[in-house]
C-alpha cells in the first residue's frame, strides 16, 4: 500500500522532496547554536572579550533566524505534500466507488465509505506530515546531536545510550499492542457514522413515528461505543509520554549530577557543560519526537489500510474486452438466467430464466414481494451480472457493450426514487445534459408532470432541496420517469414507479408512453394489475422463477397466481 501511496504523492513529489531538505538545513543550523553559545560562555566572557561575545551572538541570532525561515519552508512545503496527497487519495477513491457494480456496493456501508474518505483519508495526511517533516527531523537531530555531544565528552553520551533500549522495548509494545484497537475504534466511527445518517435521512419518519428518544438511545449507544473503543486505544498510547518523560529527566539528572562533579574537578568547561545539555535534550527531544509520530503512525496504518480495501477492490463489472458496438435494437432475452448476490449464497434468487422480449413491446412484470421482479431486469443495464446464462439486448450479450453505451440506452427508473440537490431543470437534464426546453416539457407532459412544476411560482427553476424534499413521493415519481425519457432510450424500465400516484394519473402516463415511445421496449414493473393489464405479454414471477407469461386474457384463463391477485384487487376495489 505504500507504494501505491508512493503513486498518488506524484504530482506534489517536489514538495515532498523539498520539505525534508528544508527540515534537514533547519536541523543543521540549529545544531550549531548550542556550540556558539559554550563558546560565549568558555572564551568571550572569561576573556571579557566584548567583540568575540557580540560577534558570535550576532552569528546565533543569524543561524537562528536562517533555521526559522527554514522551517517555515517545510511546513509549507509538508502541508502542500500532505493535502495534495489527501486531495488525490479521496479522488481516487471517489472514481473507484463510481466504478464499483451494485454487489461491490454492498460489502461496505455508505457510512464505512464516507468515514475512509474524511476520517481516514485526514489521519494519512497527518502521516504524511510526520514522515517527511518529524520523522526527518528527529533522526537528523539524534545523529547530529549524538556527534556534537560526543565530541565534547565521550563519556557522558552513555547516560542516554542506556536510556535508548528502554525507549524502543516501551514503543514496541505500545504499538503492537494499540494498534488492533485503532482498527476497531475505527469500526465505531463507521456505526456512529451509520446512526447519523439513517437519522438525517429518515428524520421526517423519526417525528411522524414519535421515534426521537429511540434514536437518541441509538446514537448514544453508538457514541459510547466510540468512546470505549477510542478510550481502549488511547489507555495503551497514553504510556508513552510518562516513559519519556522519566526517561528524559532521569538523563538530564543524571548528566547534571557526573557534569557537575566534571565541571568541579576541572575536567570539563562550564560552558561544554551547558551546550553539553542543550544536545541531551535535544537528543531526547528527538527521541520524544519519534514516538509520538510512531504512535501516530500505528493509527494511520488502520486508515491507511481502510483505504487501501476501497482502492484495491476489484470491480465485479468490467467492460475493458467489450466492443464499441451500439444497441442496435430493443430486443431482450434471458437465457437459462440463474442468478445469487453472492458465490457463498446458499440458493439462487432468480432460477432458470428463459423469456424474449420483442424490440418495442409492452412487457409488465408482476409478482409477490421477495419474487425478484427488481432484480430480473437490473441483469439488462449489467448493474448486477448474471451469475449463470445470459443475458441479452440488441441481439448481442450484454456483456460486449461498453457499459456507458449499454446504460444509455437501457434507461431505468429505480423503485427508490432519487432527486439531486439543485433545480427541477437541473435534475431533468441528468437524463439529457444538452436538452432544449422544450424537449424537457415534452417529457414532463408525458410523464404528468409538467402541470404541477407549472404550479410552482418559479416553475421549472424550482429549487427541489436536498433530496427533493419539496416534492411529494407520487411528484419524485413523475419528475425520475421524465428524466428517463429524456435520454431517448432504446429500453426504458419503470420498477413500481407510480405507485405513489393515482390511478387516473398511472393511466395517463401509460397512455402517454403507449403513444409517444411506439418504438421503445417499455417493462413495467407494478403491484396493480391495472398498470400491466394493456401491455402485449405479463410475467408473472414467483420466488425467482417464471411462474408463466402471456397478455392478460391468457393469464385470466390459465394463471392461478395472476387470477389470484386480480380477484383480490377488484375486491378491494368493491369494497
Amino acid at each position: 500500500m505504500i507504494k501505491k501511496l508512493a503513486h498518488y504523492m506524484k504530482p506534489y513529489r517536489l514538495y515532498a522532496i523539498l520539505c525534508p531538505l528544508m527540515v534537514i538545513g533547519e536541523v543543521l543550523l540549529e545544531i550549531r547554536i548550542p556550540l556558539l553559545m559554550s563558546k560565549i560562555v568558555d572564551v568571550g566572557i572569561p576573556g571579557r572579550d566584548l567583540g568575540y561575545v557580540v560577534r558570535t551572538g550576532a552569528m546565533m541570532v543569524c543561524m537562528a533566524l536562517a533555521s526559522l525561515i527554514c522551517g517555515a519552508l517545510s511546513a509549507r512545503f509538508g502541508a502542500m505534500a500532505s493535502m495534495g496527497l489527501g486531495s488525490q487519495l479521496r479522488g481516487a477513491m471517489f472514481k473507484k466507488i463510481q466504478s464499483f457494480s451494485f454487489s461491490n456496493i454492498d460489502k461496505y456501508s455508505s457510512a464505512s465509505l464516507v468515514t475512509r474518505m474524511t476520517t481516514d483519508v485526514q489521519n494519512t495526511q497527518n502521516a504524511t506530515m510526520m514522515v517527511i517533516r518529524m520523522l526527518v527531523r528527529s533522526p537528523v537531530m539524534l545523529v547530529s546531536a549524538t556527534i556534537m555531544a560526543f565530541s565534547i565528552n565521550s563519556s557522558l553520551v552513555t547516560v542516554f545510550l542506556v536510556a535508548i533500549p528502554v525507549l524502543a522495548v516501551a514503543l514496541a509494545t505500545i504499538a503492537i499492542t494499540a494498534f488492533p484497537r485503532f482498527q476497531s475504534m475505527l469500526r465505531k466511527y463507521d456505526g456512529m457514522n451509520a446512526s447519523v445518517q439513517e437519522n438525517l435521512i429518515a428524520i421526517r419518519v423519526v417525528k411522524a413515528f414519535v421515534r426521537s428518544r429511540y434514536e437518541k438511545d441509538k446514537f448514544k449507544k453508538a457514541n459510547e461505543d466510540l468512546i470505549g473503543a477510542s478510550l481502549a486505544a488511547e489507555r495503551r498510547v497514553i504510556c508513552n509520554m510518562p516513559i519519556m518523560q522519566l526517561v528524559m529527566y532521569s538523563c538530564i539528572i543524571s548528566i547534571l549530577w557526573f557534569g557537575g562533579n566534571m565541571v568541579i574537578g576541572g575536567s570539563m568547561l562550564t560552558g561544554e557543560l551547558i551546550s553539553f545539555i542543550s544536545y541531551v535534550t535535544q537528543i531526547l527531544m528527538s527521541l520524544m519526537m519519534i514516538s509520538m509520530a510512531f504512535i501516530n503512525l500505528v493509527l494511520s496504518r488502520a486508515s491507511i489500510s481502510r483505504i487501501g480495501e476501497v482502492l484495491e477492490e476489484v470491480p465485479d463489472i468490467s467492460d475493458e474486452h467489450a466492443s464499441d458496438a451500439p444497441v442496435k435494437d430493443g430486443s431482450i432475452d434471458f437465457e437459462n438466467v440463474s442468478f445469487r448476490y453472492r458465490q457463498d449464497a446458499e440458493n439462487d434468487v432468480l432460477q432458470n430464466i428463459d423469456l424474449h422480449i420483442p424490440a418495442g413491446s409492452r412487457v409488465g412484470i408482476i409478482g409477490g414481494t421477495g419474487s425478484a421482479k427488481t432484480t430480473l431486469v437490473q441483469l439488462i443495464p449489467r448493474l448486477y451480472d448474471a451469475t449463470v446464462g445470459r443475458v441479452k439486448v440488441g441481439g448481442r450479450d450484454v456483456r460486449d457493450y461498453k457499459l456507458d453505451t449499454l446504460r444509455h440506452d437501457v434507461a431505468m427508473v429505480l423503485q427508490k426514487n432519487v432527486l439531486f440537490s439543485g433545480t427541477i431543470r437541473d435534475n431533468l437534464r441528468w437524463g439529457d445534459p444538452n436538452a432544449t426546453d422544450e424537449q424537457i416539457v415534452a417529457a414532463c407532459k408525458i410523464a404528468q408532470a409538467h402541470d404541477f412544476i407549472q404550479s410552482f411560482p418559479q416553475g421549472y427553476d424550482t429549487d427541489l432541496g436536498q433530496g427533493g424534499v419539496n416534492v411529494s413521493g407520487g411528484q419524485k415519481q413523475r419528475l425520475c420517469i421524465a428524466r428517463a425519457l429524456l435520454a431517448g432510450p432504446k429500453i426504458i424500465i419503470l420498477d413500481d414507479s407510480t405507485s405513489a400516484v393515482d390511478t387516473a394519473t398511472d393511466q395517463h402516463i401509460r397512455q402517454g408512453l403507449q403513444q409517444d415511445l411506439a418504438g421503445t421496449t417499455t417493462i413495467i414493473i407494478a403491484q396493480r394489475i391495472t398498470s400491466v393489464q394493456d401491455c402485449d405479454q405479463i410475467v408473472v414471477l414467483d420466488e425467482g422463477r417464471i411462474a408463466d407469461v402471456g397478455d392478460h386474457e391468457t393469464l385470466m384463463q390459465r394463471s392461478e397466481i395472476y387470477r389470484d391477485v386480480y380477484t383480490s384487487q377488484q375486491k378491494g376495489v368493491a369494497d
